[in-house]
């Protein structure tokens, strides 16, 4: 026979499970909010709520900055995908910059390009004179803030790059409209008649486009990533469940993608190119899958191995490659 007291606490534990089975019920009952981004037609004062400007402060805000400060588990920032790039660093860390609980948090770039470029001032170049003695070209220098990795733009792309060796005691020769990095300086050839302020020319001014941290249940899709000094995205510590899907990320100056520090993520759908170092690096205690995703070894190798595991559509690989390529349809093992 039940004593009075067990069906006291019966009762007791009964009504707390249905406060908490409500509770979650009307939680869960939705997914996270939206909260809307417009770089060109937004303000910060802003709270997000809504993608049109009107007359209320409900509008979008103008950075992701703003929309990650405004961000609760399992929302959803979504990014206007307007003609002007997003010129900014964020770091996404901390539980709540996490999943919610019924979806990751989403940073939905709708096609928008996120860039850390900068035009370089025309007042920072100089002739280099030994290029013109020595090839009659006329090759113009000037040295970043940033000097160990870098990244020359030419309008919105990329310009070609010559890479330079170690041992190499002096800048190599350039073509026009090419450039390289020697000791810290970028050198740029111009076509005849022409210098440097005739050109649309940017350099890698921000060190990380995105950088993730003791996080978990994290998407990031449908974003370009381009002109970082360092990586376009770079998973630090403990970030772990992380998608990246539909992502390009080209044209930093070490790595399109770094991951590290007990990170685990998947990429999908990506191409990744035009990097300096790298394409993806990866070190010890990290866990990379790739799937149907394209990482070219153009100007760098498409996997440098410094530690970590890879896996590419389900096949662990081991000591680096020049290249990956998505499988053809009948073969494809998306998740």
């Amino acid at each position: 026979m039940v004593s009075r007291e067990n069906r006291l606490a019966f009762r007791g534990t009964l009504v707390v499970a249905v406060i908490v089975g409500c509770w979650i019920a009307e939680v869960g009952s939705s997914p996270g909010r939206d909260i809307f981004v417009n770089n060109e037609a937004g303000d910060d004062a802003f709270f997000g709520r809504v993608a049109t400007p009107g007359s209320t402060v409900d509008g979008p805000v103008r950075s992701i900055t703003r929309a990650i400060e405004l961000a609760q588990p399992g929302d959803r920032i979504v990014l206007a995908p307007t003609k002007t790039p997003y010129r900014e660093s964020i770091t996404l860390a901390g539980q709540r910059l996490s999943r919610g609980i019924l979806q990751d948090l989403i940073l939905d770039g709708n096609g928008a390009v996120l860039d850390g470029s900068a035009p370089v001032p025309v007042d920072a170049w100089e002739l280099d004179r030994q290029a013109w003695q020595r090839w009659g070209r006329a090759v113009y220098r000037f040295t970043p803030e940033q000097r160990s990795h870098q990244q020359l733009f030419l309008g919105d792309r990329p310009a070609k790059r010559v890479f330079v060796t170690n041992s190499s005691e002096a800048p190599p020769k350039l073509e026009p409209l090419e450039w390289c990095l020697f000791e810290g300086k970028i050198y740029f050839c111009v076509e005849p008649d022409h210098r440097p302020e005739d050109y649309p020319l940017r350099y890698a001014k921000l060190t990380v486009g995105i950088t993730l941290h003791h996080v978990h249940g994290v998407t990031i899709r449908d974003l370009t990533i381009q002109g970082y000094q360092l990586d376009g995205i770079s998973l630090a510590n403990t970030a772990r469940e992380i998608r990246l899907q539909r992502v390009v990320l080209r044209g930093n100056g070490r790595a399109g993608l770094s991951i590290g520090g007990a990170c685990r993520a998947d990429l999908l759908d990506s191409l990744l190119g035009d990097n300096g170092a790298a394409q993806i690096i990866t070190f010890p205690y990290s866990e990379l899958h790739v799937f149907n995703s394209q990482v070219l070894g153009n100007t760098a190798p498409a996997w440098v191995d410094k530690g970590g595991r890879l896996f590419v559509d389900g096949q662990e690989k081991q000591g680096g490659l020049d290249a990956i390529e998505p499988p053809s349809p009948a073969n494809s093992s998306n998740p």
